[in-house]
C-alpha cells in the first residue's frame, strides 16, 4: 500500500469522509511532517456580502478547521477519532473577491489527550494573512472508527 499520508489519500478521505468539505471544493495542496495546506476555490455560493463579493467568514472557518484536523493525522502518522475542542480565529482582513483561499495548519504540540494547532488563511502570501487561528483538539474523542476506515467503507458502498 502507498504511504497513507500522501496527498491523494488525504484528499480521498476529505472527498468521501467529510462531505461538506467535498461539497465546497476543498483540495489538499501540500503536506509535510507537521503541516497541511488546503485550498478553497472561490465560489459565489459562499459570498457573505453580495455587494462586495467577499467570502463569508464561516466558509473560511470550515477551511481552517479542516486543515487543522488533517495536520494532526499527519503529525501522528495515524488516523484516530478527533474533535475540535476550541477554535479561535482572528480575522485580519477580508478575503478578496474572486480569489482562492489557502489554509496552512501546523500541529505544534501533542499531549496524551490534546493536540495543539496553529493555522493561517491567505491568498498568495502567508505573511499577509486573511485570518490567524489557534485551536485544540481532543484525541480519541469517540470509540467510532477512524476517518480513513469510515471513508473507505462509505466508498465501498457506492
Amino acid at each position: 500500500m502507498a504511504n497513507m499520508f500522501d496527498i491523494s489519500q488525504i484528499q480521498n478521505i476529505i472527498d468521501i469522509g467529510i462531505p461538506h468539505c467535498a461539497d465546497i471544493g476543498v483540495k489538499v495542496e501540500e503536506i509535510s511532517e507537521t503541516d497541511v495546506a488546503m485550498r478553497l476555490p472561490y465560489d459565489k455560493r459562499f459570498v457573505g456580502n453580495p455587494v462586495s463579493g467577499v467570502l463569508h467568514g464561516g466558509i473560511i472557518t470550515t477551511l481552517i478547521d479542516s486543515a487543522s484536523g488533517m495536520c494532526i493525522y499527519v503529525k501522528m502518522q495515524k488516523y484516530i477519532p478527533i474533535a475540535t475542542l476550541d477554535l479561535r480565529i482572528d480575522y485580519l482582513k477580508a478575503a478578496e473577491p474572486g480569489r482562492d483561499v489557502i489554509a496552512r495548519a501546523t500541529c505544534y504540540k501533542l499531549s496524551r489527550q490534546i493536540a495543539f494547532v496553529r493555522a493561517i488563511a491567505y491568498h498568495d502570501d502567508p505573511d499577509d494573512p486573511i485570518a490567524n487561528s489557534v485551536s485544540t483538539f481532543m484525541l480519541k474523542s469517540t470509540p467510532t472508527k477512524p476517518l480513513n476506515v469510515a471513508s473507505k467503507e462509505m466508498a465501498d458502498k457506492k
